[in-house]
């Protein structure tokens, strides 16, 4: 939408859809599910990646035109995440960064701490930073102080498809955010994503409810629709919520019986 664009790291993208590369069954099931949701950038774990394999997912994306993401998926600590980051920037010509530091295995939370401590080392090292982060909106506005490009809150647990659990926070983040808050982690179906939109944010971004869907060809095309649907109810206003009905009909020309004289 060219009076409604999507600016991040100073690139202005016409998808608001971030698509993650984890889970998919195979390349060809991939490349149908990216094409089909409209995507312009796509996440690609650094520990998964071999630049010098042809038929890789780097390949997909090449042949599509679609920017990569890398992330550092399955990095514990500010320093694994740190030398993770720099090795992708060498290796793909990249200074944007999905920022991951997770606590453990078991829930595959952020550590707060620990990712703070990363976000602030890239940063300052030139990096562009999009952090998955908590719901948490001081945290986020931490994030955000520290020269964060974007804020990417869990919706649920990776892989859980549990939706958006605290709707209320991620309220909280979006008003106080001055830079694109990215729903990340948790969205099952298409209503979670059109939720996250009416929310106020900025994008979205998944993977398994696209990669591990029945038929992930069609979810992602969902998944395009639902981000454009919400984005357009959110920027449109909502009506407000009420406790009792309110006729949508005007009061005046209705017809009024006299008690006293039979209708018929």
């Amino acid at each position: 939408m060219a009076d409604d664009p999507f600016v991040l790291g100073g690139t202005t993208y016409s998808s608001r859809l971030i698509m993650g590369t984890g889970g998919a069954s195979g390349l060809d099931v991939l490349e149908r599910a990216l094409v089909a949701s409209g995507t312009e950038l796509t996440t690609v774990a650094m520990r998964r990646v071999n630049t010098t394999v042809h038929g890789s997912v780097l390949s997909v994306l090449d042949r599509l035109g679609i920017r990569v993401l890398p992330n550092t998926a399955g990095c514990f600590t500010a320093g694994e995440a740190v030398l993770t980051a720099r090795l992708a920037r060498e290796a793909l010509g990249t200074s944007l960064v999905k920022l991951e530091v997770i606590a453990d295995e078991r829930t595959l939370l952020p550590d707060p701490i620990e990712l703070l401590d990363a976000a602030e080392t890239l940063v300052d090292d030139g990096f562009t930073v999009l952090p998955y982060t908590n719901d948490d909106p001081v945290l986020a506005r931490r994030l955000q102080d520290v020269g964060c490009a974007a804020i990417m809150p869990l919706g649920s647990p990776i892989g859980s498809g549990l939706g958006i659990r605290n709707p209320h926070n991620f309220q909280l983040i979006v008003e106080h955010a001055r830079v694109p808050v990215i729903l990340d982690a948790g969205a099952g179906t298409a209503s979670d994503v059109a939720l996250a939109m009416e929310l106020g944010c900025a994008g979205v971004m998944l993977a398994s409810a696209v990669t591990r869907a029945q038929e992930p060809v069609l979810m992602a095309e969902g998944m395009r629709h639902a981000v454009e649907a919400g984005r357009l109810a959110y920027r449109a206003g909502r009506i407000p919520r009420r406790h009792f009905a309110e006729a949508s009909s005007p009061g005046e020309g209705l017809a009024r019986l006299d008690p006293e004289r039979p209708a018929f």
